[in-house]
């Protein structure tokens, strides 16, 4: 995907409320796969009036697909890539290297075909209240531009005050996803959209927009192009090192963290968990064990998991109800959030959750391991 941060779409200068969604999916049929590049297509669904609420989103949000590809079941989070219409939704899929679900989501889906796919989660999203003269800033990597497509047309679209600037950065122009509509936008509001392409294996007219971005060249963009004290909000999407090396020199320059919102997107496949169960426990006898409380829709179930097992909550639970929502498994989307209510985890990896969240009390579970007695979550909370 492009991980995981708020939520429906802004129509007017001021942003509403975020709208929270039960992580469930439905079954939505294909209306439209849009090639995008050689090995990215833009897949579009039809949303039936009756699920019409399920999936209300505010731009930046992501949607988890899932299907059965050879015999297993595989779960992706793509963000989505358009501003809200009725009656449809839309994500860009790139094809990772061995990447089981994007290579067959390029080459076998088709129109017609359906798909289960997850009602809208994730916050990275803006928490301007108000666009009116406000300066957003999103710097995306290759398929990091998915989310920043609609986040931009809706920061243009709200008030005539507003402005844009996208970073851009791929390897080639062939590689450049959404380069027509990008063009498009940049012509519908010339004064208010800048737009800089950056390719790291050709060569432009400007040394600023070739080659890698580095701590070197981001300060040098924050000299010149970007002006850090212009900014309301920073949007950045792309791989863990280019996202990170934005945050910290940000950081340095004074940018306050809460101005900063972040997504990364990753390539491998799931591992902590998979398929409609999680993977095999066995309690040996004798076995020092934890027992995990978990409420979902409103029902509550225990099981027990080994010490020595390392199980995470998420794949405990996984084992007693396979409709405990998840997606990446990674520590990225936040799909599987949950409120800690008693005991004590520690977490592996946390990509997805903001700080305020964590004061609060929520974890991921499929980071999370237990380490008192008993453990009590809640994912309704």
């Amino acid at each position: 995907m492009a991980a995981t941060h708020l939520d429906s779409t802004i129509q007017s200068a001021a942003t509403p409320a975020p709208v929270k969604h039960r992580a469930r999916f439905h079954t939505l049929t294909v209306a439209e796969v849009r090639p995008l590049t050689a090995d990215s297509v833009e897949v579009t669904f039809t949303v039936p009036p009756k699920l019409q609420g399920a999936f209300d989103y505010l731009p930046g949000q992501h949607l988890a697909l899932r299907a059965t590809i050879d015999g297993q079941e595989l779960r992706r989070s793509y963000s989505i890539c358009r501003p809200a219409t009725a009656g449809e939704i839309s994500v860009a899929i790139k094809r990772d290297l061995g990447g089981a679900f994007s290579t067959w989501a390029n080459s076998e889906l088709h129109p017609g075909d359906e798909i289960d796919v997850m009602s809208p989660q994730g916050s990275f999203t803006s928490t301007l209240r108000n666009l009116d003269h406000k300066h957003v800033v999103g710097v995306a990597a290759g398929s990091g531009i998915t989310p920043l497509m609609a986040l931009a047309h809706t920061v243009l679209a709200a008030s005539a005050t507003s402005s844009f600037t996208l970073v851009y950065t791929n390897r080639t122009a062939l590689d450049v996803m959404f380069l027509d509509e990008l063009a498009e936008l940049k012509d519908r509001y010339p004064a208010r959209l800048a737009l800089y392409h950056v390719l790291s294996r050709e060569q432009r007219s400007s040394s600023l927009l070739s080659g890698r971005i580095d701590e070197e060249k981001f300060r040098r963009m924050l000299d010149t192009i970007l002006r850090p004290v212009s900014v309301d909000e920073w949007f950045l999407c792309g791989p863990f090192e280019l996202v990170q090396l934005c945050r910290d020199t940000l950081e340095s320059t004074g940018v306050e963290r809460s101005h900063v919102r972040f997504e990364l997107f990753t390539t491998g496949e799931a591992s902590a968990a998979s398929g409609d169960r999680g993977r095999p426990v066995i309690i040996g006898q004798g076995d020092k064990t934890f027992q995990i409380e978990f409420t979902l829709d409103g029902q509550s179930n225990t099981v027990t998991t080994p010490v020595n097992a390392k199980e995470s909550i998420l794949n405990a639970a996984l084992r007693v109800r396979p409709d405990v929502p998840f997606a990446c498994a990674g520590g990225v989307c936040g799909t599987c959030r949950a409120k800690l209510v008693s005991g004590d985890v520690t977490m592996t990896e946390n990509y997805a959750l903001e700080p305020e969240e964590l004061a609060r009390g929520y974890v991921l579970t499929c980071q999370s391991h237990p380490t008192t007695d008993t453990v009590v979550v809640d994912y309704d909370a």
